[in-house]
């Protein structure tokens, strides 16, 4: 009985500090509280998948619909067939040499391939590279589709959006992109593409993946992961950005989502500072009337990242999505928190990727309430864990947009439906501080209540660990399945965008 009284006083306790010490924090984050650590490790029955399991099911109970639920979305522009293959046996097929790997911004021969391959299968990280040599990657090409395990997908993030945002009945497709036959073919039947995307043949890009453990010459992956490359003229110029932003007035979308950005790098400086122009001419069109998510991917030159930065391109968008890599790039460019790390010393520290994000929404967000700039969201995934970073009274439903993007990154690795334990894993740190410099606050991660949140300023930080799947079998086109799953789980809560097109 007195153990009864204790824990009953504890938890009184425990709860009116946390009302008091949180009270800055928005109210629809009041009613739920993530900070305490009824569940350790080091104090539970060490039952196999334990912590899995409470993560799993809290989920469930966490992840609700919005009051308001986009209908209408229209996506852009990137689109291509994707073609997946072994990495590691297609470069053995090409008698290549595995030597020591290193970057390159572009590829221009085989030995480019193998070295950049080799780099980041390192690493275990995710890049994509424009491969300038048609005929060489014609030949490549060639070379993987003999390999009777080569799959087609539907590739390029605009698309692959589309089709998770398709995959909801409620809601409703626009899909801009240079879309060849066999796209096409590919794409569900509820995807709406007007006729201006239509082409006679198809961008193909070629998907190298590998396993974890998985070994090139002395090369061992320390984690699943894809490597990306292709000679995509089509995509590279943003054909279709103009198609997107004359097609919005007539389909007159809830959501607008942008991406292929980062496909422009490799076309050269004159150019993509030239299409980069345009681009901003094509959001601000559309800016003011409906909300823009962008979706950023790999990127090596910092004068382009600099040049998005600059040419105001992230401060016109609403919100954005982006892995470690990109959010690293992200600071580098900018010269902002933490920009001398040259790369992640293994999982991205939490406190130092929750610098970053403020920085992000203060020096090119709205966090100032006098900002000219619309950015008040971002969503960061790496492998192991999520974070939401939302400026106050912006953004709703967060807790389980989180939630959910996790959610579908642990199923759709694994290629279930409904998170399964056996084959996952909690790689997520579970002690954490919301900054990497102080004034700090230490965090800890309970599994039964596994969104975690704190607050800076007037931005409000909501992290979830992810459960890795153990054995994926598919790597490709997991952030862009996390990003479309958390905008469809999101709502804003401002009338600004209430004026007709």
């Amino acid at each position: 009985m007195w153990k009864t009284a204790a824990v009953v006083v504890l938890f009184a306790f425990t709860l009116g500090y946390l009302i008091q010490s949180h009270s800055h924090l928005p109210s629809h984050v009041l009613g739920y509280f993530s900070v305490s650590n009824s569940l350790k490790p080091e104090e539970t029955n060490p039952t196999p998948h334990v912590f899995e399991e409470a993560i799993a099911s809290a989920w469930e109970a966490l992840i609700s619909a919005p009051v308001h639920q986009w209908k209408r979305i229209a996506v852009g522009v990137n689109a291509c067939v994707d073609v997946v293959v072994s990495g590691v046996r297609l470069l053995e097929a090409l008698a290549l040499a595995p030597g020591r790997g290193s970057d390159h911004e572009v590829l221009e021969s085989q030995e480019d391939l193998m070295e950049a391959f080799l780099h980041f299968m390192e690493r275990g990280a995710a890049a994509e590279r424009f491969f300038t040599d048609k005929d060489v990657f014609l030949s490549i090409a060639q070379a993987a589709a003999k390999d009777p395990s080569a799959q087609l997908y539907v590739g390029g993030n605009a698309a692959l959006m589309g089709q998770k945002f398709a995959s909801y009945p409620q809601v409703t497709v626009l899909l801009c992109g240079p879309i060849g036959p066999k796209l096409h073919q590919l794409l569900v039947d509820e995807i709406i593409v007007p006729p201006e995307s239509l082409q006679e043949t198809d961008e193909f890009h070629l998907i190298l993946e590998y396993q974890t453990g998985e070994q090139l010459g002395v090369t061992k992956a320390p984690q699943a992961n894809r490597f990306i490359f292709s000679h995509d003229v089509s995509n590279g110029r943003m054909s279709a950005l103009e198609t997107l932003a004359a097609s919005v007035e007539e389909f007159q979308p809830d959501l607008v989502v942008l991406s292929g950005l980062h496909m422009m790098e490799g076309m050269g400086k004159e150019l993509w500072k030239e299409r980069l122009e345009q681009a901003v001419v094509a959001i601000s069109d559309v800016r003011n009337h409906v909300p823009i998510h962008l979706e950023l991917a790999s990127m090596t030159d910092q004068d382009y990242m600099s040049s998005i930065m600059q040419e105001q391109v992230i401060p016109i968008v609403n919100s954005i999505g982006l892995n470690e890599q990109e959010l690293l790039f992200f600071s580098q460019a900018g010269r902002g928190p933490h920009w001398e790390l040259t790369t992640w010393d293994g999982s991205p520290d939490v406190g130092r990727v929750s610098d970053i994000l403020l920085w992000i929404l203060k020096q090119h967000g709205r966090s100032d309430p006098s900002s000219e700039a619309d950015l008040t969201r971002i969503h960061f995934h790496t492998l192991s864990y999520h974070i939401l970073a939302t400026v106050d009274g912006y953004w709703g439903n967060q807790v389980a947009a989180v939630a959910a993007g996790a959610r579908v990154a642990s199923c759709q690795a694994c290629g279930v439906q409904a998170v399964d334990v056996q084959k996952v894993i909690l790689k997520s740190p579970t002690e954490f501080y919301s900054s990497y410099s102080e004034p700090r606050e230490q965090l800890k991660l309970d599994p039964n209540k596994p969104v975690t949140f704190w607050s800076r300023d007037n931005v409000t930080f909501y992290m979830t660990p992810v459960l890795v799947c153990k054995q994926p079998l598919r790597t490709v086109g997991l952030g862009d399945a996390i990003s479309a799953e958390g905008l469809l789980y999101s709502e804003m809560m401002s009338d600004e965008f209430q004026r007709p097109l």
